[in-house]
């Protein structure tokens, strides 16, 4: 029996030898988040799917942007099966976030992809996750759109968006008695996805116990601390020394970086190949990983709630630490006095010291301690 603290309980499988992955980007989405995850090098796609990385079953990957095939039909095929119960194991992966198709049935379609073969109309995101996510071994959302709305789901917008748990419901359990698994990201981080895949993968191969969830189904491994923790500008902040503009290498909490209180891990991995990230080039952290994202952390340039009471806390704190670091730093930045190269040793040590001439002089160690301060003096 396995636990996460997602509340997932189930029985860990013996193992599946082949699966397939059909990724639907068809919500409301730029794609962004597959361009994404092809950057990844540890593990890459192209490792799963040609069976690279050991201990993984066999992996089929049916993504639209990657496909060799023509599209049409071919295309269309695992899906249709799957839906029809004939494709097993699957893990179904969505991109985009998931409209409100009841607010506007009988005049129009939010989305589409492939259509109906009896009626020619076409069918939406809204029918194929109905149709699969039942069946599916586990189901990943794919970025922050398909986790929690996203851009698209912002206040105002017409469409009445909803990230994929809003849609199937924070209880949802796939056929593997796992959660949605949200991975977050505006778009994904490469490896964040890839790796949070790949333990998928390999508990679906038995091999693994479920990935531990936060209560807002991110991994925790990747999501539990912030930005903040991860960041190299982190220490500007401790010390009370904020950016005034954004060619600062300094805190910039005060030009509007969320960063204290977004959970994401892009400082400390960085984007490609270790390189990059939102603060370690320059920008500021928007909360793009976040459940509040976009409306919660807008407008984006200004300095956030609550920024300005923390800086001003920790100002006169961080300037005394900051003076009396300057003070131990130039202490440190000097040379011992007795490398030199002169014609005797300066460093305290007497090699005409002896233990036997320092007892003549007193008695047990006290005495010798003291004949010995006396020499060297």
């Amino acid at each position: 029996m396995t636990t996460d603290d997602s509340g997932t309980t189930g029985t860990a499988p013996e193992g599946f030898g082949e699966i397939d992955i059909l990724w639907i980007s068809e919500g409301m989405s730029c794609d962004g988040d597959t361009v994404s995850m092809t950057a990844s090098e540890q593990p890459a796609i192209e490792d799963l799917v040609l069976g690279l990385v050991p201990g993984l079953p066999k992996v089929n990957l049916h993504n639209k942007v990657l496909s060799p095939s023509l599209g049409g039909e071919d295309f269309l095929a695992p899906f249709r099966a799957a839906a029809r119960g004939e494709l097993a194991p699957f893990v179904l992966v969505i991109e985009g976030s998931v409209p409100n198709q009841n607010v506007i049935e009988g005049d129009g379609y939010w989305t589409s992809f492939g259509n109906d073969p009896e009626t020619g109309q076409p069918l939406t995101l809204n029918w194929w996750i109905d149709q699969l996510a039942p069946k599916a071994w586990a189901v990943v959302a794919a970025g922050t759109c398909a986790a929690y709305g996203g851009i698209h789901a912002m206040a105002g917008n017409p469409t009445g968006c909803m990230g994929l748990a809003d849609y199937l419901g924070w209880d949802f359990r796939s056929q593997g008695a796992l959660p949605v698994v949200n991975v977050p990201g505006c778009p994904i981080q490469p490896e964040n996805f890839m790796e949070t895949l790949t333990w998928v993968l390999q508990h679906a191969a038995g091999s693994a116990p479920p990935p531990p969830l936060d209560h807002m189904l991110r991994p925790q491994w990747l999501f539990g601390r912030t930005v903040h923790e991860g960041c190299d500008r982190a220490a500007y902040y401790e010390q009370g020394d904020f950016a005034l503009d954004y060619n600062s290498p300094k805190c910039q909490v005060k030009v509007g970086c969320w960063g204290p209180v977004v959970n994401c891990n892009v400082p400390k991995r960085g984007w490609m190949s270790g390189v990059g990230g939102c603060p370690n080039v320059g920008g500021i952290c928007i909360g793009c990983t976040m459940p509040g994202f976009p409306d919660a952390f807008m407008p984006f340039m200004d300095e956030p709630s609550g920024g300005a009471f923390s800086s001003m806390l920790v100002k006169p704190y961080g300037a005394l630490v900051r003076r009396l670091r300057g003070i131990t730093n130039m202490a440190v930045n000097r040379e011992p006095r007795w490398h030199h190269n002169g014609p005797s040793l300066t460093t305290g040590y007497d090699p005409t010291w002896r233990p036997s001439g320092a007892r003549t002089h007193g008695t047990g160690r006290t005495g010798t301690r003291r004949t010995r301060r006396r020499e060297l003096t």
